[in-house]
C-alpha cells in the first residue's frame, strides 16, 4: 500500500524519504538511487560484477556524491572504501529476503517466459541469496505439480558448463504455489502468511508480477496492497499490457491503481524495450560520433519502424479481436521505440531524465489523421498445397470481425530536429516473414557525381542503417562501392555487425533483463504514467474514428507482403519500404 508518511522538512537535506518501504534514505547514491542499512542487495555469489542495464553495478555502491564523507567512510582509505561498503551489504543481504509472486502462475505468459526468465537470472547468480518465487492463480495445484509444470519449460541456455540438473532442483525448491481468488482479501492474507513464514523474520522485499487479463488488475493490487504487502521492506508490483484500450480507460486504470501505490511502486512492462537491440539504439547515437551529427532532418529523409508475424490469431483471436494491432503493437512497442530513437539527449542515464525526453518527443507529434493510416486482415490462402485459413475463421473470432491484423502509418514529430521526416510505422500478422527492425534511409546525396551508374532509381544510392531487433539481432549500414576490376561499376554493400558472430554468447530474453531491473529498482525501461497519457492521445482520436466509422480493412491473403495501400502510403510521401528490397527480403 502506498505510504502514508509525511517526510521531514526541506531543512534534512541529508535524507529523503522512500514511499516504496517506509525507511529513511540517503538521497545522494549511485545503487539504484536508494542506500540504506534495511535495503536488499543482490550480489552475485562468484563475485563478478553484475550490472542493471544502466551500467551501474549491482553489488557495490559508488563511492562518490556526498558518501565520503558519511560517518561510515570516515577513517577509511579510498582504496579501502569498496571493500568496506560491500561487506556491509552482505550483512544486509543475509538479513533480508526477495519474495517474487506471480499472479497467474497456470498461464501461458508466466508457464513460457516469466519462470524461465526468473530461472536464467538464478543461474548466473542475478538474484540475491535469500529469494523464493511463489506462483498464485485460481488453479488448485500443489507446490510439487507447479514444480512440474515449469521444469519442462526451463533451460540452461546460457552456459552448460555448469552442472545444470543441479541448478534447476535448487530452483525448482525456491518455487511455491497458493490457489486463491484474484479479488478474495482472504486468499491473499492467506499468501502473506506462507510468504512471511518462508522468510523467517528477515526483512521482506516483494515483487508481485500480474499476468493476468487487464480487467482483474485492480483487484489484485488492491487485494496484495491490503494483505500481501511487505511490513519493513518495499512492495512492487509489474504490470503487463495492455494499459486500457484508449485514453479515458488508461486513465482509469492508472487512477485505480494509485489508490493502493504509488507510482513509483507500479512497473509498467513493455518487453521489447528490454529487446538488445532497442537498448543499444541509445548506445549507438550517443556514444558514437559519426552518428549524432546525422540524427536529425538534415540528413534523415524517413525513419521506419516495421513489425511482422508469419503467423496469425491460430485459436487465440478472442483476446486479439478486442484490441487489434494498433492498440496491441503500435500504440506501445513500436511507440515507446521511435520515442526512444528521436528523443534529444538526456541529462544523464538516470530513469526520469530519459523518460522525460520521452514524453517531449511523444507530446511533439502530430496527431495521427485517417488519411495518413492504412488497415488491412488477412484472409485464406492456399501456398505450396497447403491452406491457411483467414483471420475470420478462427473459432474464436466473431465471423463479420473488421478488426485490423495489418495497419501502417505515417507520423510526424512537430520540432526542430524532425520537421517534416515521415516515421513510418508498419505492423502485422500472417505476413511473409517475421522480423523486427528499424530501418533508417538518409537523405541523396546533392551533385551525386556517380548518379548516372544508379540509373534514374536515386533509392539505390541512399545510404540506409538498419536496426535488426529479431531475428539474428544485427545492425548493418548500407553503403555504395564500387565493383573490383577495371570498369566503374557501382555496387549496394553492408557494412554489417551480426551479432551471432561478433558475441558468441547467447543474448539474454527481454524478461530476464527487466525482471532483473524491477528487482534493482531501475525504472528506465518501464513506462511511466505521463509517458502512457502522452501514446494514447495519439491514437485514441483515431481509433474512435475507425471505429465510429465502422471502416473495414483492405483484405491480404496469409503469407502476403500485407495489403496495397501500405505502398501507397509510403509513395505519398516519396518513400518506399526498406524491407522489400530483394537481398534483405
Amino acid at each position: 500500500m502506498a505510504a502514508q508518511i509525511t517526510p521531514p522538512s526541506s531543512s534534512s537535506s541529508s535524507l529523503a524519504f522512500s514511499s516504496e518501504f517506509n525507511v529513511w534514505k540517503p538521497m545522494r547514491c549511485c545503487f539504484f538511487k536508494w542506500v540504506s542499512q534495511v535495503c536488499p542487495r543482490i550480489r552475485p555469489s562468484n563475485h563478478f560484477r553484475i550490472k542493471s542495464s544502466n551500467g551501474h553495478p549491482l553489488n557495490a555502491i559508488s563511492m562518490q556524491g556526498g558518501m565520503d564523507g558519511s560517518p561510515l567512510a570516515k577513517g577509511i582509505n579510498p582504496e579501502e572504501q569498496e571493500e568496506f561498503f560491500i561487506d556491509i551489504l552482505d550483512k544486509e543481504e543475509a538479513l533480508s529476503t526477495l519474495s517474487i509472486t506471480v499472479v497467474g502462475a497456470s498461464g501461458d505468459l508466466a508457464k513460457k517466459k516469466i519462470f524461465p526468465a526468473l530461472f536464467a537470472l538464478y543461474y548466473e547468480d542475478c538474484l540475491p541469496k535469500n529469494f523464493i518465487v511463489f506462483g498464485y492463480a485460481r488453479t488448485k495445484l500443489t507446490d510439487e505439480e507447479l514444480r512440474n509444470i515449469i521444469s519442462t519449460t526451463l533451460t540452461c541456455r546460457i552456459d552448460k558448463r555448469e552442472n545444470c540438473k543441479h541448478k534447476m532442483e535448487q530452483f525448482l525448491k525456491r518455487c511455491f504455489y497458493h490457489s486463491g481468488e484474484y479479488n478474495s482479501e482472504e486468499n491473499f492474507a492467506e499468501l502473506d502468511s506462507k510468504l512471511k513464514k518462508k522468510e523467517a523474520g528477515k526483512l521482506s522485499n516483494r515483487l508481485f508480477y500480474l499476468s493476468i487479463p487487464p480487467n482483474i488488475f485492480v483487484d489484485v493490487v488492491r487485494c496484495a496492497s491490503m494483505k500481501a504487502s511487505s511490513a519493513n521492506g518495499w512492495t512492487r508490483v509489474i504490470v503487463e499490457k495492455p494499459f486500457g484500450r484508449d485514453s479515458e480507460s488508461s486513465a482509469e486504470l492508472t487512477r485505480c491503481l494509485k489508490k493502493y501505490l504509488t507510482e513509483d511502486q507500479i512497473f509498467r512492462i513493455d518487453h521489447y524495450l528490454g529487446k538488445e537491440l532497442v537498448e543499444n539504439l541509445s548506445v549507438l547515437r550517443f556514444s558514437n560520433l559519426i552518428f549524432e551529427p546525422l540524427w536529425s532532418r538534415n540528413y534523415i529523409r524517413n525513419v521506419q519502424f516495421i513489425f511482422s508475424e508469419d503467423f496469425g490469431t491460430e485459436g487465440r483471436g478472442g483476446y486479439f479481436d478486442n484490441y487489434g494491432i494498433i492498440r496491441d503493437i503500435m500504440q506501445n512497442h513500436l511507440l515507446q521505440i521511435l520515442a526512444l530513437f528521436a528523443m534529444e539527449t538526456p541529462v544523464s542515464l538516470d530513469a526520469e531524465d530519459i523518460r522525460n525526453e520521452k514524453v517531449k518527443v511523444l507530446r511533439s507529434m502530430k496527431p495521427l489523421e485517417l488519411e495518413d493510416v492504412i488497415i488491412g486482415q488477412y484472409k485464406g490462402h492456399n501456398k505450396g498445397g497447403r491452406a491457411y485459413p483467414g483471420y475470420i475463421d478462427d473459432s474464436t473470432v466473431p465471423k463479420n470481425s473488421i478488426t485490423p491484423t495489418f495497419a501502417a502509418a505515417a507520423l510526424f514529430i512537430n520540432n526542430a530536429r524532425w520537421d517534416g521526416v515521415p516515421f513510418l510505422m508498419k505492423a502485422g500478422k500472417a505476413l511473409h516473414r517475421k522480423r523486427a527492425e528499424i530501418r533508417v534511409q538518409f537523405r541523396h546525396v546533392p551533385g551525386n557525381l556517380y548518379k548516372r551508374n544508379f540509373g534514374t532509381d536515386l533509392d539505390k544510392a541512399t545510404n540506409e542503417l538498419v536496426l535488426r531487433v529479431q531475428p539474428d539481432e544485427a545492425i548493418y549500414l548500407k553503403i555504395n562501392n564500387k565493383v573490383p576490376g577495371l570498369g566503374m561499376r557501382l555496387d549496394r554493400s553492408d557494412l554489417n555487425l551480426l551479432y551471432r558472430a561478433r558475441y558468441p554468447t547467447e543474448i539474454p530474453d527481454a524478461y530476464e533483463r527487466l525482471l532483473l531491473d524491477a528487482i534493482a529498482g531501475e525504472r528506465r525501461l518501464f513506462i511511466r504514467s505521463d509517458e502512457l497519457d502522452a501514446a494514447w492521445s495519439l491514437f485514441t482520436p483515431l481509433l474512435k474514428e475507425l471505429e465510429a466509422k465502422k471502416i473495414a480493412p483492405e483484405l491480404y491473403p496469409y503469407g502476403s507482403r500485407g495489403p496495397v495501400g501500405a505502398h501507397y502510403l509510403a509513395a505519398k510521401y516519396n518513400v518506399r519500404w526498406g524491407d522489400l528490397g530483394g537481398e534483405d527480403d
